[in-house]
């Protein structure tokens, strides 16, 4: 073991975060207003401080130091000198040690007590008060790496956009219940690069993985008081760190990699969801765990006129302050590192409208929104947003700028609504089908800016949306008043299990005419995990604290009858998606091109064949309507669709639209395992709670 050091080199300034270049490490960190910063090295058990070493230079407000002799594996933290003045923003307090926000890697969790906090825990004057308690023993510790790989002839799939298809998952709950993979290995990295994973994603025909957040999280105080666990994991410690959970031992970061390795070998991208809105520290209240105490005023945005208070746009307490240039380097140097050192394809941003918000407002050309659209690494990758958070002029849906996708919340309560049969929603189906046109067809932008979805992680599960109309989070501890209160939902006559074999027939017939509809609009459809496998959470529509079979997906269930033939059915649905074009037109379509005589590339009809006029249109109690679409391809060959969709109770009889062109049934809901076959007549049976998929192809011309 090298001796312990008694300084530092001057080093350098970038990159910040710790560097190693094989013979030390150069630390580098931001702060503009400390005094003074020291870098704390610890034992490899992290309980014992061996060194204390003042970082000797600072540059641009980066303070800068460089080890010689240091490496991989070394455990270290920050404490900063300077001012604690919270009426001024200013909350420094060198007896907190603080995280790096570059840290790659996390040792250690953090331990829940009343040192991390800055000021006196129960004083008069609460966070006006100086707490003098060393935290470091209650603190993780950041650790030095080596981010080598050998990624082989790892190539990004580069899937386009058009022919994109999601599936949200949950690292953790993908594969705690998976008996057939090692229990050491369930819940982790490990498991999502598990053959049977990739075998059921293979055979589901998603093109993407979207992960809940996998960046390091803290398991929250109110959470752990109560016995529960910050699940879904928006609440980060830290934006380069892997979250330790998900690792099998704690130096196996790799294992990541490999996954990212093996899916992108199968066709599969990889998408993060992650939380650059806010961090784990919470309000003015909060622990000073890492920001907070290394520039609590550059960091975070504070209220006008009362700088001791954050502005709390995220409901979480706090909200980072991107429109200062070295939080958004921070999040722009995050990005670009899960790009180039994990080869990930791109990232869901979740609140996503604050990341635009400037102290005038939400503005589609922030300097996050510019930043990162001429970025060379990241303008490339696949951008999603969240589009709302509860600050003012929160709700941005269709107004993010060209180049971002956006969770299409209007598309996900219409398309439930008008299964659940409500009145008056022929023009909003129309809508929701065709791209969301209203809400997107501007700025060139593409039908795949909307990203489709009937269920996700916040909320009912699909299954629980076909059988439930209460919300029951009772085990969340919060006396079941959290969670959304409308869903939009219908248990058809019984609220949750029931063994009413014509009760759960209607549950059936309506999840598969939703997974049709999805699967046959017009933008990138994204499936919740464990949706194609029936899952239930019991009808908890916020599971965020259950790290448990509530949120875990059942594999045993999975090989039931019924969860097999929902798992076929869907698989089947994205077969047909990838194969007929109309479904998943890469342009909006307004019926105004002739793809053939009488063949519009975009037509509405209502059940009798007629075109849909504004008396039509406008049929409160009509539950029916028909969807055809053309497409031309390269060879001058056309590909049409034609979607029969009957919401109602009772079966209905559609009469074909001209010009006849010899359709053939390639879908019926009501009988998922029927094959195709070409229609005889001009009419067709749609069953009740169903859906009617018909196509064909017509020579060139």
């Amino acid at each position: 073991m090298p001796p312990i050091p008694t300084r530092l080199w001057p080093g350098r300034s970038y990159p910040l975060g710790a560097s190693w270049d094989g013979l030390g490490v150069n630390f580098a960190v931001f702060s503009a207003h400390a005094a003074r910063i020291d870098l704390c090295l610890f034992d490899q058990s992290g309980r014992r401080e061996v060194a204390r070493l003042p970082l000797p230079e600072c540059t641009d407000e980066v303070w800068h130091g460089y080890l010689p002799n240091a490496g991989p594996g070394q455990l270290y933290g920050f404490r900063a000198h300077g001012p604690y003045e919270p009426r001024d923003g200013h909350r420094f307090n060198p007896h907190k040690l603080l995280l790096d926000p570059y840290a790659r890697q996390l040792a250690g969790e953090v331990r829940w007590s009343d040192v991390l906090f800055g000021y006196r825990v129960g004083a008069a004057r609460a966070d006006l008060s100086f707490d003098r308690r060393d935290s470091a023993p209650a603190m993780p510790k950041s650790v030095v790496v080596d981010d080598s790989f050998h990624w082989g002839d790892d190539q990004p799939p580069c899937v386009p956009w058009d022919r994109t298809v999601i599936y949200e998952a949950h690292v953790r709950g993908l594969t705690m219940l998976r008996e057939d993979i090692a229990p050491r290995e369930r819940g982790t990295f490990s498991a999502l690069a598990d053959p049977r994973i990739i075998d059921h994603l293979r055979g589901l025909g998603v093109t993407a993985v979207e992960l809940l957040p996998i960046h390091a999280f803290l398991q929250d105080r109110f959470l752990v008081a109560k016995g529960l666990r910050n699940y879904w994991g928006y609440s980060t410690l830290g934006f380069f760190a892997p979250e330790p959970r998900y690792l099998v031992e704690p130096w196996m970061r790799n294992e990541l990699k490999v996954a990212v390795r093996r899916l992108h070998a199968a066709g599969i991208e990889v998408i993060l969801d992650v939380v650059y809105n806010h961090t784990a520290e919470g309000s003015e209240m909060g622990p000073t765990l890492s920001w907070r105490g290394l520039d609590n005023a550059s960091y975070y945005r504070l209220m006008p006129g009362d700088a001791r208070a954050h502005i709390n746009d995220t409901g979480t307490g706090n909200t980072l302050n991107i429109s200062h240039p070295r939080v958004l380097q921070m999040v722009m140097d995050s990005l670009r590192y899960w790009v180039q050192h994990y080869h990930v394809d791109g990232f869901r941003f979740d609140l996503g409208t604050i990341l635009g918000r400037e102290p005038g407002g939400f503005d589609q050309g922030s300097g996050f929104f510019d930043a990162i659209r001429q970025d060379p690494v990241l303008a490339h990758v696949k951008l999603i947003s969240e589009p709302w958070d509860i600050g003012p002029g929160g709700y941005q849906l269709g107004n993010h700028p060209p180049g971002f996708a956006e969770w299409n919340d209007r598309y996900r309560d219409g398309i439930r609504r008008f299964w659940r049969g409500d009145s008056g929603m022929r023009s909003d189906l129309a809508a929701r089908l065709t791209g969301s046109a209203d809400l997107f067809d501007h700025r060139r932008r593409r039908p795949w800016a909307s990203v489709n979805f009937l269920a996700s992680h916040d909320g009912y599960t699909l299954r629980d949306t076909n059988a439930y109309e209460q919300r029951h989070n009772l085990a969340n501890g919060e006396e079941n008043r959290d969670g959304h209160a409308d869903n939009h939902s219908n248990n058809w006559g019984v609220e949750g299990h029931t063994d009413d074999p014509a009760i759960n027939a209607t549950r059936a017939a309506v999840t598969r005419a939703m997974l049709a509809t999805l699967l046959a609009s017009a933008g990138t459809p994204m499936l919740l995990a464990g949706d194609e496998l029936d899952r239930t959470q019991g009808g908890n529509n916020n599971a965020y604290c259950q790290d448990n079979e509530i949120s875990w997906i059942d594999w045993r269930h999975a090989a039931t009858p019924e969860a097999t033939a929902l798992r076929r059915f869907t698989a089947r649905l994205v077969a047909l998606r990838h194969r007929l074009p109309p479904l998943r037109p890469a342009n909006f379509l307004h019926g105004g091109v002739a793809i053939r005589p009488g063949l519009q590339d975009i037509a509405w009809f209502d059940q009798y064949g007629r075109d849909m006029d504004t008396e039509a249109w406008n049929q409160p109690e009509a539950r029916t309507l028909a969807l055809r679409r053309a497409m031309e391809a390269p060879d001058g060959s056309v590909d049409a669709t034609l979607l029969l969709m009957n919401a109602d109770g009772a079966p209905h009889e559609f009469s074909l639209p001209p010009p006849d062109l010899g359709w053939s049934l390639v879908l019926d809901t009501a009988a998922p395992d029927a094959d195709g076959h070409p229609l005889q007549g001009g009419t067709v049976m749609v069953a009740a709670h169903s859906v009617v998929l018909l196509a064909l192809r017509l020579p060139p011309a």
